[in-house]
């Protein structure tokens, strides 16, 4: 399963590494920073984690499959707020509000993945249908929106303020 050198392997790896690195972009991003290195990491491995979910052999459409589009949905407008309309005006809001949205839908699949694949939380909720795997998610989803609705409300980092 952490093994990079399979294809479950990588696409877990780049999964962790773009959820570490979300935080740290979230955090700046309601502290009014703006590292781009950090930034820039997490916007290739967030992407990269949701173009390598469609790698996986599969039948029909999955649920992952619809989580993974509206994730590149997302990154879609996201990037472009950040590197063409530079976070100004609206496209701040716009940028901050596709970070989290990013890093939640991040969240929340490795959450399913936990209770897929961890025997004691499988257990409290075998077919992720059952209310310890709701509390959970919606509790976490409660967290995103508050942390959203703070990035959003941010310091403006000076690199993104119009000359």
């Amino acid at each position: 399963m952490f093994d990079p050198t399979t294809w479950t392997g990588f696409h877990t790896w780049l999964s962790l590494i773009a959820i570490a690195t979300g935080f740290i972009v979230m955090a700046d991003l309601i502290a009014g920073r703006d590292r781009r290195g950090w930034t820039m990491a997490f916007l290739v491995t967030a992407f990269a984690t949701s173009a390598t979910g469609f790698g996986f052999p599969f039948n029909g459409v999955l649920p992952s499959h619809i989580v993974g589009a509206i994730a590149l949905a997302v990154l879609a407008v996201t990037v472009p707020a950040r590197t063409h309309f530079h976070q100004a005006g609206r496209w701040r809001v716009v940028y901050a509000i596709g970070i989290v949205a990013s890093q939640w839908l991040l969240v929340f699949v490795a959450i399913a993945q936990a209770f897929a694949k961890v025997p004691a939380l499988k257990a409290l909720a075998p077919t992720q249908s059952e209310p310890p795997f709701a509390m959970v998610q919606g509790v976490v989803l409660l967290l995103f929106v508050l942390a959203g609705v703070a990035a959003a409300r941010g310091k403006t980092p000076p690199a993104a303020l119009p000359a």
